[in-house]
């Protein structure tokens, strides 16, 4: 098994790369994440591996993170996911984010990954829940660092005044939230439980 790989660039083209190391030029599939942190061609790179063996190939899928490739590690135990869409969603959003969704049961933003329908997010989060526990601390340690945005903090607010997260993802589902305050979104889905 390949756990690591340092070389050159020799070619980038999204969302793979070759890395030269000592004369073997070995191609990488990477999750758009770790496509956009990579040097320029020509600059040394330093890449976490999972090697997946297929019957029709061998693909190298590399990682800047340990929490990335854990996570990819771990979809790829899920019923229904394959490499293709594990990488997708490591492209779609962080690790933290990621491990958000399934905390809070929040499958209509996991539907807005391509490749991911109402019924494999649903899977995801009930396949995952106790898996995401079961990360290393390296994976989970990310979650602090998350820049919640409106619609997040808006939801954390309510889980936090006691709603269940099935149920606020239902009413902020419901929601235009683009361009709007946490405070408008709180606003409009207690209006939706009032009303």
């Amino acid at each position: 098994m390949i756990g690591l790989l340092r070389g050159v660039i020799v070619e980038k083209q999204a969302p793979g790369l070759i890395v030269e190391c000592h004369g073997v030029g070995y191609e990488v599939e990477t999750p758009m994440s770790t496509f956009l942190d990579l040097p320029a061609e020509g600059r040394e790179v330093t890449l976490l591996t999972h090697l997946l063996v297929r019957e029709d190939a061998q693909i190298l899928y590399g990682f800047r993170t340990a929490s990335e490739k854990n996570l990819f590690r771990t979809l790829l135990k899920v019923s229904g996911v394959g490499a293709k869409m594990a990488l997708a969603i490591l492209s779609a959003m962080s690790v933290a984010d990621f491990q958000r969704c399934v905390e809070y049961e929040d499958a209509p933003t996991l539907t807005r990954i391509p490749g991911v329908g109402k019924k494999t997010a649903e899977r995801l989060i009930i396949e995952m829940r106790d898996r995401i526990a079961k990360l290393p601390e390296a994976a989970r340690a990310g979650k602090v660092a998350v820049d919640a945005g409106p619609r997040q903090e808006a939801v954390d607010a309510l889980i936090a005044l006691g709603y269940k997260p099935a149920e606020v993802n239902k009413l902020i589902g419901r929601l235009d939230t683009d361009g709007q305050t946490a405070e408008d979104i709180i606003r409009s889905a207690l209006k939706q439980v009032a009303g």
